[in-house]
């Protein structure tokens, strides 16, 4: 079975992070908020930034404080059903792609709200979304190629520029699947 990983690595992150810039972890952070007797979020931000807290040793603080958005306590699975509930003859597509995917070495599944990312152990190297109720549109990061044929510019995410859209399992096909392992190959 492929794990696909969730949101728990950026909670994980976030902590690590508020360790190494202010020495302290979530722990003491949050006595601290409750003694300053913080009502809001605007009202957190602000008192945080005024100590150096930024990013996302600050988001984890306002998560903790005020409550985690349910896709950041959802599991992987969840996030991916959720993307596909309302859009289940889609889903053959996405299981097309990540299956692709897994077959070119060494790739993590990272799933997320709205789309799922694949990872080499270096970063992103393709994206994979529904982005319309009969499409699903695969981001690749590639470098060296301009849109032609079925490659068209992407709207997925600026890391990924260009894309290959589907609104039929038979479109994951050997072609699709040699631009997925240009991809991969650039960013391993």
């Amino acid at each position: 079975m492929v794990q696909t990983r969730d949101w728990q690595g950026m909670r994980e992150l976030s902590a690590r992070l508020l360790r190494e810039r202010t020495g302290e972890g979530p722990e003491v952070w949050m006595r601290r908020i409750q003694e300053a007797q913080i009502a809001s979020e605007e009202q957190l931000r602000v008192w945080l930034k005024e100590r150096g807290v930024t990013g996302y040793a600050q988001s984890i603080l306002r998560w903790e404080r005020f409550g985690y958005p349910d896709f950041l306590i959802a599991t992987a699975d969840e996030l991916v059903d959720a993307q596909y509930a309302d859009r289940p003859h889609l889903r053959p597509m996405y299981n097309a792609i990540v299956q692709a995917a897994l077959a070119l070495g060494d790739v993590v599944i990272q799933a997320r709200k709205t789309y799922v990312s694949l990872l080499t152990p270096r970063r992103t190297f393709a994206r994979i979304q529904a982005t319309t109720k009969s499409r699903v549109d695969l981001g690749l990061r590639l470098e060296g190629f301009e849109p032609a044929g079925r490659l068209r510019p992407s709207k997925i995410h600026e890391s990924t520029p260009l894309q290959i859209s589907f609104t039929s399992p038979d479109e994951v096909d050997q072609e699709a699947i040699a631009w997925l392992e240009r991809a991969y190959d650039q960013n391993r």
